[in-house]
């Protein structure tokens, strides 16, 4: 995973922001084992009661879970990840949506130009 943090939200957010993208797109599959806070920690750059903030968020969402004596494991729910996805998706829009009309595009225009792109692609 590549860590890349901004100011503009405090880390353990992105942490979990990060991770909700990967397990929303099944790069963190349904009873994968993470590594343990520390190496997570380390790979991000981070201070690990940052990451272990992160993570006990994402435990408490229930998009993880703990074994005692095994670690952490990415929750085997479809329901929990099917919200995932359309929370992320909404999200996604929202901010592309924003975007646009700052450039002075209307909803009807971003549609054509979606459009005009997705057969662009085609070709």
């Amino acid at each position: 995973m590549e860590w890349k943090f901004t100011d503009d939200a405090p880390i353990y957010q992105q942490i979990m922001d990060m991770l909700k993208q990967e397990i929303a797109s099944g790069e963190l599959a349904a009873g994968q084992k993470l590594p343990s806070v520390r190496e997570l920690a380390l790979e991000a750059g981070v201070n690990p009661n940052t990451m272990q903030k992160a993570l006990a968020e994402l435990e408490r969402e229930g998009l993880l879970y703990s074994q005692r004596t095994a670690g952490r494991f990415v929750a085997d729910q479809k329901e929990i990840r099917d919200g995932l996805q359309e929370e992320l998706m909404m999200e996604y829009i929202e901010v592309f949506l924003k975007k646009m009309k700052k450039l002075g595009y209307s909803i009807d225009e971003v549609i054509v130009l979606l459009q005009k792109f997705e057969q662009k692609g085609e070709d």
